[in-house]
């Protein structure tokens, strides 16, 4: 049996309902006006069934089906109240399914180590992790197919939580043949005369360009890729410069050549690496737990300056 509709879906639906209005029940639930709207929406196309009639003066009115489909709607989420105590009393040890997003560009230099060191202390829980773009994380976690991810504070909606861990800063990776490879820094205006390897993910690219946008100057991109390790091959090879906020371990592309990565000066904006997730996820003994492993293994990195040593 596959369920159309989420438990958040009929939280906001019950929220308009006892509000009489998208925008009351918008502050009543702390989401945006626009995401409560889709997922009326939502509801409305996946089960066939007018929910509200709009009376200009007096808001939304659930209309005959929509009062069955709240009485409805409430017992569910009381039923999914009353699991969550029922999963909160098991025992006192960390256990179940924990599915983790990480942002693509970083996926293989963080979660496969986090894990190792949450494996050892839970052995009891279940993970899988998922390699996403920044969109696809926002959305993984609306639908519930991620519990918890890793990612920048790029473009972050205002219906989900992101707690900061750490402040990194911008390095431009060079090939060390490259004219600007033997500088302590590099500034935006010097690399934008030169050609450019665009890191072309949604939302991150947008970020990289911002750099250029903000001096009023245009880069010099010359080709995109959507893969971090062809990206670095690329670099590497003489193709042109990119930008990255995290080292990787070895200052090597994936074919052996030699890399440089130089520190960003300017009035360059930090990325802030951290962990977003729905809001009241950390009720969870196990998402609150990963939450605090990667908190403490992450504040632990001899960064920024170095490349970044191993965890766990």
């Amino acid at each position: 049996m596959t369920l159309r509709y989420t438990l958040r879906q009929l939280e906001y639906f019950v929220a308009v309902g006892e509000c009489g209005s998208i925008a009351a029940a918008s502050e009543k639930v702390n989401v945006t006006a626009p995401s409560i709207s889709a997922a009326l929406s939502q509801l409305q196309k996946e089960f066939g069934l007018p929910l509200f009639v709009r009376k200009h003066a007096q808001g939304l009115s659930l209309t005959q089906s929509g009062r069955h489909f709240m009485v409805q709607a409430k017992q569910v989420l009381a039923e999914a109240h009353a699991l969550n105590r029922v999963a909160d009393g098991i025992a006192d040890s960390v256990q179940g399914p924990l599915s983790i997003g990480c942002l693509l560009t970083f996926a293989q230099q963080l979660v496969p180590s986090l894990r190792r060191g949450f494996a050892r202390s839970y052995p009891n829980v279940r993970m899988r992790q998922f390699e996403l773009n920044q969109m696809e994380i926002f959305e993984g976690l609306r639908q519930g197919e991620i519990d918890v991810a890793l990612t920048y504070d790029m473009y972050l909606p205002q219906d989900l939580e992101f707690t900061p861990i750490r402040s990194l800063p911008s390095y431009a990776m060079l090939a060390e043949t490259h004219p600007l490879a033997h500088l302590p820094a590099v500034s935006v205006e010097e690399l934008a005369a030169h050609p450019m390897i665009l890191l072309d993910l949604p939302i991150s690219s947008e970020y990289f360009m911002s750099f250029f946008r903000l001096k009023g100057l245009k880069p010099n991109i010359v080709e995109r890729t959507r893969d971090v390790e062809v990206l670095r091959a690329l670099v590497a090879n003489e193709f042109g410069f990119s930008i990255l906020n995290i080292r990787p371990y070895d200052d090597r592309a994936p074919d052996g050549r030699k890399l440089r990565f130089v520190p960003m000066t300017g009035s360059v904006p930090p990325m802030e690496l951290g962990l977003i997730m729905a809001p009241d996820a950390r009720n969870a003994a196990v998402i609150e737990a990963f939450s605090n492993h990667c908190e403490a293994e992450l504040n632990a990195w001899d960064f920024p300056g170095q490349p970044l040593k191993k965890l766990g």
